[in-house]
């Protein structure tokens, strides 16, 4: 029933669910601008407050650590008042801390703003992919999920361009507008996503089957579709699908006692079939910041003056190039993702990835022992920065996103994906905190070296852990991940092909 409802649904986008999964991801944003935006103001916050090393990695990895705390509390904060409003929360939340970054009259009150804004952060990353995975059909999920990774990646470009745009401006006020503007989109971002719809599915797990039936057929292309989906849900929910009332009673699964039953499930005594999901869900977004993307975004300055850019202005229009080229790849893997699938879009950009930072690795290598300037090592240390961006956001950076968010059973999604942004925040909080103390401990050079062995784990966990996911709804991930799970996906996508053909 499951197949040829999704078989059915092989349409063009729907407008009202793509509108929907637009603004949902617009705190994305806002998120992506603070990252671009703090790799420059991190050079004129250390020369106004004449800060060491160490509180520069401090002030870039605590972010990571406090949306760690946001994305742990986000999951069970989204079961019980909705997604809807946890996108409101999230940007409340970091609308606080961009006012208290953008007034700042000292080290502290900036690292306090920087953790106010950290936990809104993690609210987002979490909430943001799941809503648009909850609110899309099977055959546009990968492209309305990697909705919030464009986002982030237009954010971080607007980021850059700020920190061009606010140098000019004196020492004292330029980093402050650069942090403190992010506050208005937020709060027009609260403001909007009230006139959104709430996900059906959620609204399904709450018993109230009449309002998400109302918004399935706002969300789908037409009766038979909305029908089918809706029941689909209803079963995964353990609701007779037939059921005609408006409000149900939904019954607890066996051994479930409210949040409790739901950790318990998911951590504690996870089905094997969970714990396949778990492994997949945290392990690609362990690799996503383990193999060194974010020493390449944040530090990307530093890393340029290491191959041999020196002028300021230089330095922070480089740091442009990147912007626009992560911005490029993610939005053509957007489009792709679908057509593609997530485990041929990942190892493709994996295999890539070994290979720009091992090149990488080499060439800062040599400059590093070079005692003149060589211009070459600074030309291919530019390339391989550029195509390690591209190789990461055509696969690997939007992949990992869209594949948590969609790979969990539907009572266990929020919270399954909540563990796993934490974990994408704590690795990234590792990265971002340690890469000055590893680049001078092991070189530079020796640090991406490190990042590309990394990348070759992650292959294989990719090769050997991760289904394809491709065209399948989200009640059917279950049987994907359960033992049977790789011949019944064949099966399938033979009908698929006799149905389409």
């Amino acid at each position: 029933m499951a197949i040829a409802g999704e078989i059915s649904s092989e349409r063009k986008l729907n407008k009202y669910a793509c509108r929907c999964a637009v603004v949902g991801s617009m705190i994305s944003i806002i998120f992506g601008y603070d990252t671009g935006v703090m790799s420059g103001a991190m050079i004129f916050i250390k020369e106004e407050f004449s800060v060491k090393e160490g509180q520069i990695e401090v002030l870039a990895g605590i972010l990571n650590l406090c949306a760690l705390v946001g994305s742990l509390c986000a999951g069970r904060t989204s079961d019980y008042i909705g997604r809807r409003y946890t996108i409101v929360m999230a940007s409340i939340i970091f609308m606080l801390g961009s006012i208290l970054m953008g007034y700042a009259p000292n080290y502290g009150v900036l690292l306090a703003g920087r953790c106010t804004a950290g936990i809104g952060v993690g609210f987002a990353l979490m909430i943001a992919p799941v809503y648009a995975a909850e609110i899309s059909s099977a055959n546009t999920r990968g492209f309305l999920s990697s909705l919030p990774e464009i986002g982030i990646s237009s954010g971080i470009l607007l980021g850059y361009i700020s920190n061009n745009i606010f140098a000019r401006l004196r020492l004292e006020l330029g980093w402050r507008l650069m942090l403190g503007i992010a506050a208005i989109p937020s709060l027009f971002l609260a403001i909007g996503i009230l006139k959104m719809p709430e996900s059906p599915r959620w609204l399904v797990m709450q018993g109230r089957l009449g309002e998400a039936k109302k918004i399935m057929y706002k969300v789908c292309d037409d009766a038979e579709e909305a029908e089918q989906r809706l029941r689909d849900i209803k079963r995964a929910a353990g609701i007779d699908e037939n059921t005609t009332d408006d409000v149900v009673k939904i019954p607890k699964p066996k051994n479930a006692a409210g949040g409790g039953g739901v950790w318990r499930d998911l951590l504690l005594r996870p089905t094997p079939t969970v714990r396949r999901m778990l492994i997949a869900g945290v392990g690609v977004h362990f690799f996503e910041h383990a193999t060194g993307t974010e020493a390449v975004i944040l530090y990307g300055p530093r890393i340029f003056r290491k191959a041999g850019v020196t002028a300021k202005r230089k330095l922070l229009l480089a740091t442009v190039g990147v912007g626009l080229t992560k911005l490029t790849f993610i939005t053509i893997s957007t489009f792709i993702i679908d057509k593609v699938g997530r485990r041929t879009l990942l190892l493709f950009s994996i295999g890539g990835m070994i290979l720009t930072l091992a090149g990488l690795g080499t060439c800062l290598t040599v400059v590093e022992h070079s005692e003149k300037k060589l211009l070459w090592a600074l030309v291919l240390s530019l390339i391989f920065v550029y195509s390690f961006i591209m190789f990461f956001n055509v696969g690997l950076c939007p992949v990992c996103w869209v594949y948590s968010s969609e790979i969990f059973p539907m009572r266990l999604r929020a919270a399954g994906a909540s563990v796993a942004v934490a974990v994408n925040r704590l690795m990234n909080a590792t990265v971002s905190m340690s890469f000055l103390s590893l680049s001078s401990a092991i070189t530079i050079g020796g640090a991406f070296y490190l990042f590309a062995g990394v990348a070759v784990v992650a292959w294989f966990f990719v090769f050997f852990c991760l289904p394809e996911t491709k065209g399948r709804s989200l009640e059917e991930m279950e049987e994907l991940f359960s033992k049977g799970g790789d011949s019944t996906s064949k099966n399938q996508t033979k009908q698929l092909e006799l149905v389409n053909s």
